[in-house]
């Protein structure tokens, strides 16, 4: 079960730097777009933090119960990105400022996996 949370864990990293990836990469741009890799990027972040939650909530024991509050804040945060970049998705261009909630939720939700104790 060790090496299933591990490799998910893995998937879970490769769909945050697709999405942030996504993200950066036109950081230049006058006019950025939701790319293909963002959207991908958002939906791998989803499924595989669904799954890993799963096997967190699976394998806790009852002196070390899952944190149900910071995997509430990741998944709310997760839904709003997937949506905000599925919806996103059919226009030529976004504006500037919905490029950059975009990239600061993905971050945000990074941070929250990091700092969160």
């Amino acid at each position: 079960m060790h090496l299933v949370y591990q490799l998910l864990t893995l998937v879970h990293l490769i769909g945050f730097a697709a999405l942030l990836g996504g993200c950066l990469v036109q950081f230049r741009d006058i006019a950025p777009e939701v790319n293909r890799t963002m959207l991908v990027g958002a939906w791998i972040q989803l499924i595989s933090g669904l799954a890993l939650a799963t096997i967190i909530e699976l394998n806790a024991e009852p002196s070390d119960p899952a944190n149900h509050a910071k995997l509430g804040v990741k998944l709310g945060v997760t839904a709003i990105v997937l949506l905000l970049v599925a919806k996103n998705r059919k226009f030529q261009s976004i504006p500037k400022g919905l490029w950059g909630l975009i990239t600061a939720l993905t971050l945000a939700n990074a941070g929250i996996a990091v700092l969160w104790i």
